[in-house]
């Protein structure tokens, strides 16, 4: 059988709450700096992957319709000439 020593008992105890302590700090700290990332970045106009996807293939879309009037126009002048 074992014996227990208080003051090793009182130890441990001391241990695990200071670990315990530790532990909700790093979570207080990281939720702090996440809330801090999101004011900061939150003024900020980024768009979403959705929108900069939609506007990409707006875009190409555009550049092929320009591409195709401008062979469309090239015909026709050559015909007037």
């Amino acid at each position: 059988m074992q014996s227990q020593n208080p003051l090793i008992a009182d130890f441990v105890k001391l241990a695990n709450s200071a670990a315990g302590t530790l532990a909700g700090m790093g979570r207080e700290a990281r939720d702090a700096a996440r809330e801090r990332a999101k004011e900061s970045f939150g003024g900020m106009d980024f768009v979403t992957r959705e929108e900069f996807d939609a506007v990409k293939t707006m875009a190409s879309k555009a550049r092929t319709e320009a591409e195709d009037l401008k062979a469309r126009v090239a015909a026709l002048e050559a015909r007037i000439k």
